[in-house]
């Protein structure tokens, strides 16, 4: 994917408007809990002001379904990016409208505004021409820089690029781009991915489209159950897409045919209900319950995952092995964390759920590389195009019409 990177364009004194993923967790007082998808983008921000461009950052928080919620403004972020640029980013009232083109309007070199959440107009899901024409007014270029949300085909993320002089991918989206590359495309083997969570739909995409790129499969998580039921073992009250079954049953025949070494868990930490109180006892496989459910995998689980690690040279794990947001039934993950973080192997984290088990545990920096988009990094996994990366100029294309010479990149 040879797109056109901020390098490439002429950005000097122009109205840049850069499209962020700033969808941070807020707490019930309405602030920041995690500000790493703000910080992520500093190099590209820094790069425009050290450029003496005007920056217009435009992003989307929560899911307000097209109204103006005020709890899911982007006031806190505004806050958080003046304390970390050092310097003050006003927030606008809205992000389209008179009051906003005049207040861009006023923008100097070197400037910065945030412009209110683009969530706020229904036409922004929509991927409505007219919304999308109103944003590009506001600027000459175009950076696309929220990878978190290029799964999407939304009016900031594909729309805008038709209604701009260029469009271009900035540090953040290159970096993802190229940690995925060393994964899957050109990786160190043996290759192993680790896959957890609940939606067993994504998950199947990502196996079939996996099969002959790597070297082991693990299994944990709700996705663990499916598979064990499509092999005739009871789950008991266990979390099963039942749809799924005989997509499933396919699956681990084109595994077995391909060669693939498949894990799945070999034991339960199980629990009569969902709760802190519930008690729980470890079981094999094959004796979960009837009236139980799986909530983690178990010690003799995680013992055969880490050995499944051992020789891996690259990582890459999206979804935890249970419900790791109780206590009771985190000890799976953060097993898994403390093994992947201490491994020798290039190791990429993809998923919002996994990376908060990272950061919990205090094992950011013992990891590669943490994804700031598990769903788009999934698509990706799944061997999809992802619209807001396919908006974006192509490199050799634009280069060619504007017979500018190459950057070294």
């Amino acid at each position: 994917m040879d797109k056109l990177f901020i390098k490439d364009l002429e950005v000097k004194g122009k109205r840049v408007m850069v499209r962020v993923d700033y969808n941070v967790p807020l707490d019930a007082e309405g602030n920041i809990t995690d500000d790493s998808r703000i910080r992520a983008t500093l190099p590209t921000i820094n790069f425009l002001l050290d450029e003496r461009a005007r920056v217009i950052l435009t992003s989307h928080l929560g899911r307000p379904k097209g109204k103006a919620v005020p709890g899911l403004s982007l006031r806190p972020v505004a806050k958080r990016l003046s304390r970390l640029l050092g310097k003050e980013v006003p927030l606008a009232e809205d992000c389209i409208g008179p009051k906003v083109k005049k207040l861009v309007d006023k923008m100097n070199p070197g400037d910065v505004i945030l412009l209110e959440n683009l969530r706020f107009h229904p036409e922004e899901e929509k991927n409505d021409q007219g919304f999308a024409r109103e944003l590009a007014g506001l600027c000459e270029v175009f950076i696309q820089e929220a990878f978190g949300n290029c799964h999407r085909s939304h009016a900031s993320m594909v729309g805008v690029s038709r209604f701009v002089q260029a469009s271009a991918i900035g540090f953040l989206v290159k970096k993802e781009l190229e940690y995925f590359e060393k994964a899957i495309t050109n990786p160190l083997c043996p290759l192993v991915v680790l896959l957890g969570g609940a939606k067993i739909s994504d998950k199947i995409k990502v196996i079939k489209n996996l099969l002959m790129k790597v070297d082991k499969i693990i299994i944990g998580g709700p996705v663990a159950y499916t598979f064990l039921k499509a092999q005739g073992y009871n789950t008991g009250q266990s979390l099963v897409d039942d749809t799924m079954l005989e997509e499933v049953k396919n699956v681990m025949q084109e595994a077995k045919r391909a060669g693939l070494r498949f894990y799945l868990p070999v034991d339960f930490v199980v629990a009569e209900r969902f709760s802190p109180e519930a008690e729980t006892k470890v079981v094999p496989f094959r004796e979960i319950p009837s009236n139980w459910c799986a909530l983690d995998i178990g010690p003799a689980t995680t013992r055969l995952f880490k050995e499944a690690l051992g020789d891996a040279r690259t990582i890459v794990w999206n979804g935890p092995m249970g419900a790791f947001e109780m206590d009771t039934f985190s000890r799976g993950t953060y097993a898994m964390v403390e093994a992947v973080a201490s491994s020798h192997a290039l190791t990429i984290v993809a998923g919002g759920d996994t990376a908060v088990a990272f950061h919990r545990a205090g094992a950011t920096f013992n990891v590669s590389y943490i994804s700031t988009g598990g769903g788009a990094f999934l698509r990706l996994l799944e061997g999809d195009k992802l619209p807001g990366l396919a908006a974006v100029t192509e490199r050799q294309a634009y280069l060619e019409r504007t017979k500018a010479p190459a950057t070294t990149r």
